[in-house]
């Protein structure tokens, strides 16, 4: 299945609007949400092909949002990806054992992002 929509969970405006250039650019369509709740919104309004997922965030944080969507029948088919400034080795154990597919550490490198999008694509 090709990669076409991205669901971005981020509580940061700004990284919100980067990620969303960036993925733009590189001809994907891009809905975003800030938190928790708003992606739970965003997925019922639309599946998305592939999710980019911040871990600090208020309220439900990146790694319990992921464990959730990659548990429930409805949504378990959807490729995480988890997009921090978290760069520990057990920050990404941990996002993994989550669920996530694949793990990226902010500042984001572009090229390295698009490759590991296309390559669950």
């Amino acid at each position: 299945m090709a990669i076409k929509n991205v669901l971005i969970v981020d509580d940061s405006k700004t990284e919100l609007m980067n990620l969303s250039d960036l993925l733009g650019k590189n001809g994907y369509s891009v809905r975003t949400a800030e938190n928790a709740e708003e992606a739970f919104r965003r997925l019922a309004e639309q599946k998305p092909d592939l999710i980019l997922m911040d871990v600090v965030m208020p309220g439900q944080n990146g790694f319990q949002l992921t464990r959730a969507i990659t548990r429930d029948p409805l949504y378990s088919d959807i490729p995480v990806v988890i997009c921090t400034s978290k760069n520990q080795e057990t920050d990404r154990v941990w996002g993994m054992r989550q669920g996530a597919r694949d793990y990226v550490t902010k500042p984001v490198n572009a090229e390295e992002l698009i490759t590991k999008i296309r390559a669950l694509g």
